[in-house]
């Protein structure tokens, strides 16, 4: 059962990782899929994350259907709840939120870090299983 769980936690990722691609290459800013979404962007700059993402998506693939590429799926999810945690706290956001809360990226970042939380715990399980 924790292998299945894994399993379709990988999937969701896939699925999430296309739709935040969606997102950036299209700048439809919702939250959940576009953090930063009420900040200044440029188009260019949504387009190259947008084509980042698709690294996520193949990583995530690659961890659904080959097990031993979870561990790396987890570096990955792990060093950006990191990156995200320290594009929050920078002065270079700060100065673009001219004083407004970084409340709803924290929640993000949480959300995240959550389901990073999550998949390991799961993998953890399903390696037991065996």
């Amino acid at each position: 059962m924790n292998s299945k769980i894994l399993n379709v936690s990988l999937w969701a990722g896939v699925a999430y990782f296309c739709c935040m691609a969606v997102a950036h290459f299209f700048g439809l800013k919702y939250p959940l899929v576009f953090v930063y979404y009420d900040v200044p962007f440029h188009a260019y700059q949504d387009k190259i994350i947008s084509f980042a993402v698709v690294a996520y998506i193949c990583l995530f693939y690659t961890a659904a259907t080959i097990r031993a590429a979870v561990p790396a799926a987890l570096v990955a999810l792990a060093v950006t709840v990191l990156g995200l945690s320290a594009v929050n706290q920078s002065d270079a956001l700060q100065l673009v939120l001219a004083g407004r809360p970084t409340t709803m990226y924290w929640a993000q970042t949480g959300l995240i870090a959550g389901y990073f939380a999550w998949l390991v715990v799961f993998h953890l399980r399903a390696k037991a299983d065996l």
